[in-house]
Order: C-alpha cells, then sequence, then structure tokens
C-alpha cells in the first residue's frame, strides 16, 4: 500500500511539475529555433536573439519596464518596510485597523479594480498617464507584499537586541541602523525582489495605467501576441526568465552566506 501511494504520489509530482515547468521549457527551446515558425524547429540558431536587439519597440518596452521596476521596487521596499515597523512596533493607536487595511488591501483586490481605481484617480486629479502613473501603480502594488515579508522577519525579531544596545547609550535611530536594519536586511532583500518581479510581470494594472511613451514590456509582448507568436517573443521571455532566475538564485546565495556568518558569529561569541 505505501509503495503504491507512493509511486502515486511521485507520478502527481512529476505531472504537476511538467504541467508548470513544461511550457517554459519548450518556450526556451523554441527561442533557439532557426526557423521563424514558432511550432516548427529547423536548427538551432540564436540569430532571433540579435533581431530582438535590434527590434527599437521591444527594446524601449524593455528600457521602461525596467526603469518602472527598478524605481518601483525601491519605493515600495521603503514604504512597505516602514509600514512593516509601524504595524510590528505600535500595536495600538488610533486608525490602526485602518490603516492596516489599507496597506494589505491591495493583496486581495483583484487587479482590475485596482487598475480601474487607480485610473479614476489618476483622471480626477488631472494626471497625465504615462511613465509617473505606471510607477505609482506598481508601487501600490507591490507594497504591501514588501510589508507582509519585512513584518514576518519583524515578529520573530529579538528586541533583546535592541534593549541592549539601548542601554549602552546608543540613540533609537543608531540602534535601528546598527542593529536591526541588519538583522532584518535579508527581508527587505527579499521584498525588493519580489517587487521588481511583481513589476516585471504586471499587465492588467499597466494596461490601465499607462500612456504615451509608457509601454511596458509585457503590454507590448501581449499586443504582438495577439498577432501571432515570433522567435523574438520567445527569445525576449527567455531573457526575462533568466534575469529573474539568476536574480533569486543571487538573493537566495547572500541570504545564505548572511546567515551562515550569523551563526559563525554566535558561536564566536559563545566559545569567547
Amino acid at each position: 500500500m505505501n509503495a503504491t501511494w507512493s509511486r502515486f504520489n511521485i507520478t502527481s509530482i512529476v505531472l504537476g511539475f511538467a504541467f508548470l515547468y513544461l511550457p517554459i521549457v519548450l518556450l526556451i527551446v523554441f527561442s533557439f529555433n532557426e526557423s521563424k515558425l514558432v511550432t516548427v524547429w529547423g536548427g538551432f540558431s540564436t540569430k532571433w536573439y540579435v533581431s530582438l536587439f535590434h527590434n527599437q519597440g521591444l527594446m524601449d518596452a524593455a528600457w521602461v519596464t525596467v526603469r518602472v521596476g527598478v524605481i518601483s521596487a525601491t519605493v515600495a521596499t521603503v514604504l512597505g518596510t516602514l509600514a512593516a515597523l509601524t504595524l510590528t512596533r505600535y500595536t495600538r493607536f488610533r486608525g490602526r485597523m485602518l490603516f492596516s487595511g489599507m496597506v494589505f488591501a491591495p493583496l486581495v483586490m483583484p487587479e482590475v479594480i485596482t487598475g480601474l481605481s487607480l485610473l479614476l484617480l489618476f483622471v480626477a486629479i488631472g494626471m497625465d498617464r504615462g511613465l509617473m502613473t505606471v510607477t505609482l501603480a506598481h508601487i501600490t502594488l507591490t507594497m504591501c507584499f514588501v510589508a507582509v515579508v519585512v513584518q514576518s522577519r519583524l515578529v520573530t525579531f529579538d528586541r533583546s537586541l535592541e534593549e541592549a544596545a539601548m542601554d549602552l547609550g546608543a540613540p533609537p535611530v543608531k540602534t535601528f541602523f546598527q542593529i536591526t536594519l541588519p538583522v532584518i536586511m535579508p527581508a527587505i532583500v527579499s521584498g525588493w525582489m519580489l517587487a521588481f518581479t511583481l513589476s516585471l510581470d504586471d499587465l492588467v494594472i499597466a494596461s490601465f495605467t499607462s500612456g504615451p511613451g509608457a509601454t511596458t514590456l509585457p503590454m507590448k509582448i501581449y499586443s504582438q501576441v495577439r498577432l501571432g507568436v515570433t522567435p523574438e517573443i520567445n527569445a525576449a521571455c527567455t531573457i526575462l526568465i533568466a534575469i529573474v532566475a539568476v536574480g533569486v538564485i543571487a538573493a537566495s546565495v547572500v541570504n545564505k552566506r548572511r546567515e551562515v556568518q550569523r551563526q559563525l558569529d554566535e558561536q564566536a561569541a559563545q566559545r569567547g
């Protein structure tokens, strides 16, 4: 019975991973296809990557996407970290429930509603849609995710470290930057990576809030896919997958090294 269930579980896992990742593998493989037909293999070639970098429309959209992603992820990380600190350290203040609901509302709000609401807001205040409106929309979308990641780390944070530093004469600001911030930095980095990835991936909200000269890469790819998939789109998607994968691996390696270094420091302190 155990062997039967074991085979069933293994088969289910294999089929599940195949369903999730086989399309991505096929996309990557066909990005090196010699033929212009994306469903017919014509031999190995990298010409579509060369063609991609000569496609001015896709390159402009990629540059817009990177700028929006970096700016929105950075601002969202700062605001999300401050929101997490407020919700963790100040458990009782007037309007805390409302503040918490406003911070985490985008987590459960459908992106269509969020995009439409932001569009109506920008129209009401007379702000022209463009790079700024897309950036503000992505900050609104990703800030809550950063707050969740950082708050989960602050909940398990040992406050006695801060108390010891302040007992030794360190002011609160110095204590935060020298004690608290280094400890929660892995969560902050993870939050930034998550915000950047969500910004790269967003299509719905950007479609509502973008304007002339602010076409993101997902919007550009979607508009071209409706006319037919081309090998250039496969190449662009492959590069995006590689960027996200490298970023995730780099963040994991950095966090692992920090954790190992922290354990070594704790062992050295115990021996001393």
